[in-house]
């Protein structure tokens, strides 16, 4: 994964963002090993869905999840199966197909740690 430094991207709020498998960060801002997980596992779940997909369906569900309770970011499938693995740095290794199929039931009712 390339990682880019910039002032520009990601937008306010957030430390970085993973845009078709180029990690771009705020000046500043410390990769620790579990923000290059997370970003890493994003990078998976966008190859699976061939890039183009994986952006649709965010956008889906992130405007689905909006009305609901809690954090409609935080809410995302795709972002809970990051924020539950960034721990695990061996998750990737035995990750399965569509691992994040399994995190669009349930929801988060608050946000832990942001990014």
């Amino acid at each position: 994964m390339k990682i880019i430094r910039t002032s520009i991207l990601p937008f306010h709020g957030f430390s970085a963002i993973n845009l078709l498998g180029v990690l771009f960060v705020h000046h500043g801002v410390y990769l620790s090993n579990e923000l290059i997980n997370h970003e890493r596992i994003h990078t998976a779940q966008q190859r699976e869905m061939l890039f183009v997909f994986f952006y649709i369906f965010y956008m889906i569900e992130w405007l689905v999840r909006l009305p609901m309770r809690g954090n409609a970011y935080r809410n995302i499938s795709f972002e809970r199966e990051a924020y539950a693995n960034q721990r695990n740095l061996d998750y990737l290794k035995s990750r399965p197909l569509y691992a994040w199929r399994r995190y669009l039931k349930r929801s988060v009712r608050q946000s832990k740690t942001p990014i």
